[in-house]
């Protein structure tokens, strides 16, 4: 296996910790602490409990992961929030 290799799982957010963490539930049923991308820190994009996620792993540590996408919500609105500032 390449030093590179990453496993790309699915998941829903169950629990938001401090510091830009999040506990996630997989789909096989397993827990895991995962921290937001850095794309998606520098465009505020934002998770909430419920949300159904990508989770980027290294074969290594299996209980640690990297958010690295979050699906659109059915119903949500596109583009920005009534009167927020730029």
């Amino acid at each position: 296996m390449a030093k590179e290799a990453t496993l790309t799982v699915e998941g829903q957010i169950d629990e938001i910790l401090p510091d830009g963490r999040f506990g996630v539930l997989l789909d096989n049923d397993h827990r895991v602490i995962v921290y937001t991308a850095g794309k998606m820190r520098r465009f505020r994009i934002r998770s909430v409990v419920g949300d159904r996620v990508h989770v980027e792993m290294t074969p290594y540590d299996l209980t640690k992961g990297r958010l690295v996408y979050r699906e659109r919500t059915p119903g949500a609105t596109p583009g920005r929030r009534p009167g927020a500032k730029r």
